[in-house]
C-alpha cells in the first residue's frame, strides 16, 4: 500500500500539479487570492502563480538574487556560514547544482545526520521549483533549526535569473528539468536528464 501511495504522489507531482497550474494561469487568477509578486520590483509572473499553488508557506523564502549576494559576500566576511542543501534526486544533482551545495536525497531526507550542525546556523534548501525543498525545510525547523529558508522558485528560478550552476566537471548550463511537464518553466539553460 505504501508503494502504491508513493507512485500516486509521484504521478500527481509529475502530471497533475503542473497541469493544474497551467489551468489557473490560463484563467488569469492567482492561487489562493495571493496577489503579491515574488519580487516586489517586478509584476507577478505565470511562474509565481504556479508556485503560489505549490507552496504551503511553512518556510520563508529567499530570492535567488539575495542568495547569490549572500553567498558572494560570505568568503569576504570569512564566515562561510550558510548551509546550502540540494534536496533533489541523485540524478538531478549530478546534472547540476548550486556551487557549495550539499546533496540531500529527498527520498531519504529524514535520515540526514545533522547532529554536528548548530541549530543557529542559517540553512537554505532548494529543489527544482521549491516544493520538495519546502517539505525538507519544514522538517529542519521541527529539528530545531531556527533560520531555514527555501530558495524561491528553486534551481529553475536560480537559472532563469542568470545565476550559475556547476557539476562534477565545473560550470555548466545543464539543468535537470524533473519531467517533461515541468520543463517549460525553465526558461534558460540546457535541459538534460542524465549527467554527461
Amino acid at each position: 500500500m505504501k508503494r502504491r501511495t508513493f507512485l500516486f504522489e509521484k504521478l500527481l507531482w509529475g502530471r497533475w500539479v503542473p497541469a493544474l497550474g497551467l489551468l489557473v494561469l490560463l484563467a488569469g487568477t492567482s492561487a489562493c487570492g495571493q496577489q503579491r509578486p515574488a519580487n516586489p520590483d517586478r509584476t507577478m509572473t505565470a511562474y509565481d502563480r504556479m508556485l503560489g499553488l505549490l507552496y504551503k508557506n511553512t518556510v520563508p523564502t529567499i530570492q535567488p538574487k539575495a542568495l547569490a549576494t549572500l553567498l558572494r559576500e560570505e568568503p569576504a566576511s570569512g564566515r562561510g556560514n550558510v548551509l546550502l542543501l540540494d534536496t533533489r534526486t541523485p540524478a538531478e544533482y549530478k546534472v547540476s547544482h548550486l556551487r557549495g551545495a550539499r546533496f540531500v536525497d529527498f527520498d531519504n531526507f529524514r535520515k540526514l545526520d545533522l547532529k554536528d550542525v548548530a541549530r543557529t546556523r542559517p540553512v537554505v534548501v532548494y529543489c527544482t521549483v521549491g516544493a520538495r525543498s519546502e517539505q525538507v525545510g519544514s522538517w529542519l525547523r521541527e529539528q530545531g533549526f531556527r533560520d531555514v529558508r527555501n530558495l524561491y522558485g528553486g534551481i529553475f528560478q536560480w537559472m532563469n535569473d542568470g545565476q550559475a550552476v556547476v557539476n562534477a566537471q565545473g560550470p555548466t548550463t545543464d539543468v535537470h528539468p524533473y519531467s517533461v511537464l515541468w520543463r517549460p518553466w525553465l526558461k534558460t539553460g540546457n535541459p538534460v536528464y542524465e549527467a554527461k
